[in-house]
């Protein structure tokens, strides 16, 4: 029997699904209807396109975030209820924009609108197949091995600009726990909001927290590795200037502590040159001060291909530009379907010729072949390598069959074509990539994101640092409220604290900070961030009636109720993740990486893989210079 070849590289796909929390909050044009325009023209097609896949045993394996706020809308009965009604409104539009083009001679948009009445109707019959529960339907694909689902932040909190270590906790360890109850498993890896990390040190707020008249002194903060760690989280994904930038630390594989027993701490090698792109195309461990020193469980870092990524996400220089493509931006209403193709860069949009799809599907084929040819080019120089490299390509998933109509069929068209030549590059997912294959080292990483210039100022700005002034002030009270135990009495007072918890994790959201920035939906922005920080005002109000007279008045639960029913997510949260100093501890059943703090000749832990070995790491990878004796007393 002809045993298949091994990949000589592979390509990880990641779809981060992701939106704020709009359920009971606005329908048009901001509200829910975000979520039903990303359910019917993403995660819908996006499950067929898996089970097509499937059919002809090809997998996608990529990995795929569902936010945990996205998990809590798709399962809210709100969603549930209104989702159908939604589809049948978008069938009937397209019924009655069929009648209207037949009426006016304008046949050449005749087989859109049919095409729109199936493809609604396609999701309505498919989300009533599903019980109307989407979640199982990626859940029974991760269960077999066809994708792996990993998580993000609880609501997408921006990590490096989060202001207190409990909150950066809270927001991870909410987030386990929430994909645990939906999906059955712990996550793996996790989407680190906007690629965004913060190293461990001194910290001081970037603005005077509301109401304080003056900044909290500057303190120690940990950074996003550990508190990754802390709750068993093994991967997370930087943007390719995180690592060009990064400082190597040579670990105790590399440079042996038994040859060089002076040498206290690691060397570190200068930055990475941009030039050096193999390094992009390696995981690696995050350098850091883990709990206790502890580095036996160091967390892993896939850094994102800066070229894959421009010809995908780019509306001008990318695939989504092309002439042929649907508009994203032109809309016959009341339906508000789209008829018409991109037709050139920079047309008016009065001057948008008709969708014609057969052209469009010729275009996407081409696209996914050029699309392979670019990872191959990309990894072409590392094939050799006897650890095969992996690129990773991460996207927004709402980029796909939302935003850009045709991505869809783009990705499944990719799948198949690296199907047919798998000996040469596969796709695969990270927990397997790491799972058989060794991490390049360790790199000391600094703060920095996939946003604009690549540093926090998308988030923190002239415009939204008024969110920061009162974000930073509801963190620092929702610890001090939670390190009570007053609220532990399993009635009201826990009540009103787990929903203070639930305010702060809504005003954390970095969906508010983004959609200001970018003027995206600016009014919208403010009023939820104002909303959200208004309630929390009241339910700190409710706390402290509570403290002094443990009950509130009717009026006051009523006021409560009415905040619970409309922010009703997180039905385990546990107000303990705030309580000052908390963490999530490691079970002792989990998986370890290789211990690289005491013997680091030691063999790998049984869970470690056993054909990953220190030996394989690519000689590109190992430090420039061997270090000599001579070198052994050199301060770090």
């Amino acid at each position: 029997m002809t045993q298949t070849p091994k990949p000589r590289g592979f390509l990880t796909l990641t779809l981060h699904a992701h939106l704020p929390y709009v359920v009971n909050h606005g329908s048009w044009p901001h509200g829910i209807e975000w979520l039903h325009e990303a359910a019917a023209e993403t995660y819908l097609p996006l499950l067929r396109v898996l089970a097509r896949l499937e059919r002809d045993g090809i997998a996608l394996h990529c990995n795929l975030n569902l936010s945990p706020i996205l998990l809590e809308q798709l399962a809210h009965p709100v969603f549930h209820a209104e989702f159908p009604k939604y589809l049948e409104r978008k069938i009937v539009a397209a019924r009655e924009d069929e009648a209207f083009f037949l009426s006016t001679g304008e046949h050449v948009y005749v087989d859109t609108a049919r095409f729109w009445q199936s493809f609604f109707s396609e999701d309505l019959d498919q989300f009533e197949s599903l019980g109307r529960d989407i979640v199982s339907g990626f859940r029974a694909f991760a269960d077999r091995g066809q994708i792996e689902i990993i998580t993000s932040g609880a609501t997408h909190g921006y990590m490096p600009l989060l202001g207190t270590d409990e909150s950066l906790r809270a927001q991870i360890r909410t987030a386990v726990t929430t994909h645990e109850r939906h999906l059955g498993r712990k996550p793996l890896g996790i989407w680190a909001p906007e690629c965004g990390y913060r190293p461990a040190g001194l910290w001081t707020y970037p603005v005077v927290p509301e109401g304080l008249g003056h900044a909290p002194p500057a303190f120690h903060r940990i950074g996003t590795e550990q508190a990754l760690s802390e709750s068993g989280l093994e991967f997370f994904f930087v943007d390719t200037h995180l690592v060009q930038e990064s400082a190597r630390v040579l670990s105790p594989y590399e440079f042996s502590q038994q040859a060089f027993p002076q040498q206290a701490h690691p060397r570190r090698e200068p930055p990475f040159h941009a030039a050096d792109d193999r390094r992009l195309y390696h995981p690696f461990y995050v350098d850091g001060p883990y709990d206790h020193e502890d580095k036996r469980y160091a967390v892993t870092i896939f850094p994102r291909d800066p070229r894959t990524g421009l010809q995908v996400w780019s509306g001008d220089a990318g695939y989504p530009g092309d002439s042929n493509y649907l508009d994203f931006h032109k809309k016959r209403w009341p339906g508000g379907h789209r008829y018409w193709r991109v037709t050139g860069p920079r047309i008016d949009i009065g001057d948008k010729q008709p969708y014609q799809p057969a052209a469009a599907a010729d275009r996407l084929r081409d696209h996914a072949a050029h699309f392979v040819q670019l990872v191959s080019q990309a990894l072409e120089s590392s094939l050799a390598d006897q650890v095969p490299p992996v690129l990773c390509s991460p996207f927004d998933a709402e980029l796909f069959g939302h935003w850009w109509f045709e991505g869809i069929l783009w990705l499944e068209t990719v799948a198949r074509l690296l199907h047919k030549d798998s000996a040469q590059i596969a796709l695969i997912s990270c927990s397997e990539y790491l799972r058989h294959h060794p991490r390049g080292g360790f790199l000391a990483l600094h703060e920095g994101s996939w946003g604009a210039e690549g540093t926090n100022q998308v988030w923190m700005n002239k415009d939204t640092s008024w969110t920061y002034a009162a974000l930073y002030a509801a963190e620092i009270t929702c610890r001090d409220i939670c390190s009570s135990p007053r609220w532990r009495d399993g009635a009201l007072g826990e009540r009103i604290v787990k929903q203070l918890c639930r305010e702060l994790l809504l005003l954390e959201s970095s969906d508010w900070q983004f959609l200001i920035t970018t003027g995206a939906a600016r009014d919208y922005a403010e009023l939820r961030f104002n909303e959200h920080r208004q309630d929390f005002e009241t339910l700190r109000s409710l706390w402290n009636v509570f403290e002094q007279h443990n009950d509130l008045v009717p009026d006051q639960i009523d006021s409560l109720t009415a905040i619970e029913e409309r922010d009703n997510i997180f039905a385990d949260i546990d107000p303990g993740f705030w309580s000052a100093g908390a963490h999530a501890t490691r079970e002792s059943t989990q998986p370890a990486a290789p211990n690289i703090t005491a013997n680091p000749q030691a063999a790998p832990s049984p869970e470690a893989p056993t054909d990953a070995t220190v030996s394989e790491i690519p000689k590109f990878l190992l430090p420039l210079e061997d270090p000599g004796p001579g070198d052994a007393d050199d301060p770090v």
